[in-house]
């Protein structure tokens, strides 16, 4: 008979509960489609006595998430603790070194240091998963490595962080000010404890560095990502997209062009008919664009117990059959480095400022961005107050380096009476 596969759980937060959960409820059907039996053998977390609403105590535990990576009666580490260094990089270190297979949910710590977990994984034959570090329930780890491994990737895009999808689209459906809706992600509880990882677009750009580094065949580069995030969206904003036919987004956006590597997480504006522009709430969606297969959308919950955890075991499962992928989907030493690119590809974008009222205050505005090459397509005025009259304006397409061009030679004026706000307008 096939032995058991052993797991060690490091950290038993949602996620690890959900682990836990799985294993015992779906025991016969992980055996029926692995061949073999999945068991936990040993668990590590902070409180041992905390009431985690699951029975632990048949588990040997361990204080040290290290000694529990280096047990011999432990086959896959499962690490869930989370952060990009201190104890998750020790004990995944410590795991791959004792010839463990390593399966984790940390986007943080592959964004900042997959590549040399990645070779030092392969140095020892071991192997590191993370389907659930992206896009919670999404299998997408899966599509670009296995399902779409014959394809070259021309772009990766999507909504990656459901938080701040729930933002923008509880802005919209209810009329609500950013600071209020705000308020209500963090009282709910969906906010990270540093809520800057979610709306300051870091959390999208951790998960975006992972899916361009398989997608184009590089190293992992989070900081070669440009990252903006949606703490400057206003109400306003909501509403003109909609007037206009969009809906805005916070995307990453990954794809391979002639001036290098453009890797982006930015509030957008998106055709409001298209399938990002349909995405509500908390949930998240991944666009992928190949050469042989065209286009495909994957679309699903981001983040909760269940389906992170659901992912996790999509992991443990694959080892337990035996199919062994590298890191990034091809060995880490040919992975490239892959220079930022200088410039985006060329797109619309769409402009809001304050204007004092005067007279030639449009002419000048308008000059501005002739002079660097921007025409514009559309330009709408709504009513305005005794100091400042809001202007919108939608560009042809231009590049993002002209754009901050522009900007900055009008922010030198005398008619700006508030800084501008410029969303990328994005092709789906």
């Amino acid at each position: 008979m096939t032995k058991p596969l052993r797991i060690g759980i490091a950290g038993l937060g949602t996620v690890g509960v959900g682990v836990v959960q799985i294993v015992r409820k779906q025991a016969a059907l992980l055996r029926a489609r692995t061949g073999r039996d999945i068991q936990i053998t040993a668990v590590s977390a902070r409180d041992a006595g905390k009431d985690r609403g699951v029975n632990i105590a048949t588990y040997d535990w361990e204080d040290d998430p290290v000694t529990l990576a280096r047990r011999d009666d432990v086959d896959v580490f499962v690490e869930l603790m989370g952060g990009p260094d201190g104890p998750a990089k020790a004990a995944t270190e410590a795991a791959l070194d004792a010839g463990k297979d390593v399966v984790t949910a940390n986007k943080a710590m592959l964004a900042m240091h997959g590549q040399a977990l990645a070779e030092r994984a392969e140095a020892q034959g071991r192997v590191i998963r993370y389907e659930a570090a992206v896009a919670g329930g999404i299998p997408v780890i899966k599509a670009l490595t296995e399902g779409l491994a014959a394809n070259e990737i021309t772009r990766v895009m999507g909504v990656m962080n459901g938080t701040c999808n729930y933002i923008l689209t509880r802005m919209e459906n209810a009329g609500l000010p950013y600071e209020t809706v705000f308020q209500e992600a963090r009282d709910l509880g969906f906010l990270e404890a540093d809520p800057t990882l979610d709306v300051g677009g870091i959390d999208a750009a951790h998960k975006l560095a992972l899916l361009s580094s398989i997608a184009f065949g590089t190293r992992p580069d989070f900081d070669g990502i440009e990252i903006e995030g949606i703490e400057r969206i206003a109400i306003e904003d909501i509403r003109a997209a909609a007037d206009m036919g969009y809906r805005i987004k916070l995307l990453g956006v990954a794809r391979r062009t002639g001036r290098g590597l453009e890797q982006r997480t930015q509030p957008c504006l998106v055709p409001a008919s298209s399938p990002l522009g349909q995405l509500e709430g908390g949930t998240n969606m991944v666009v992928i664009e190949g050469d042989a297969v065209e286009q495909i959308v994957l679309r699903g919950p981001g983040a909760g117990m269940g389906p992170t955890a659901s992912a996790v075991m999509a992991d443990v499962c694959d080892l337990a059959r035996g199919v062994r992928i590298t890191t990034f989907g091809q060995p880490a030493n040919t992975l490239a480095d892959a220079p930022a690119a200088v410039a985006g590809v060329p797109a619309p974008y769409y402009l809001r400022m304050g204007l004092i009222d005067k007279p030639g205050t449009l002419a000048k505005i308008a000059a501005i961005l002739g002079e660097h090459g921007i025409s514009i397509d559309r330009m709408r005025q709504y009513g305005h107050s005794t100091e400042a009259a809001p202007v919108l304006i939608v560009t042809h397409k231009t590049t993002s380096s002209a754009l901050s061009a522009a900007l900055a030679a009008m922010a030198q004026t005398d008619v700006m009476h508030s800084a501008p706000v410029a969303l990328r307008i994005e092709s789906v």
